[in-house]
């Protein structure tokens, strides 16, 4: 296992996580008011595109880690 680059996929991972969880959050707020459930099509979102491309490099480069 190479162990910097197993490291690098799971810090980006968790940034992804954690950017995501934040915009999400923001996007919450700003779109719906404080006692509505927000809509499904949240997830859609374009602001969010850019955790889920954070995410994916982040689980590319930890499997790629575990199987060099």
């Amino acid at each position: 296992m190479e162990w910097t680059l197993g490291f690098i996929g799971i810090i980006l991972l968790t940034i992804g996580l954690i950017g995501q969880a934040f915009q999400m959050r923001k996007i919450r707020l700003t779109n719906y008011s404080n006692g509505e459930l927000a809509s499904p099509n949240i997830f859609m979102n374009k602001s969010n595109f850019k955790w889920y491309v954070v995410i994916g490099i982040g689980i590319t480069c930890w499997y790629a880690a575990e199987h060099i």
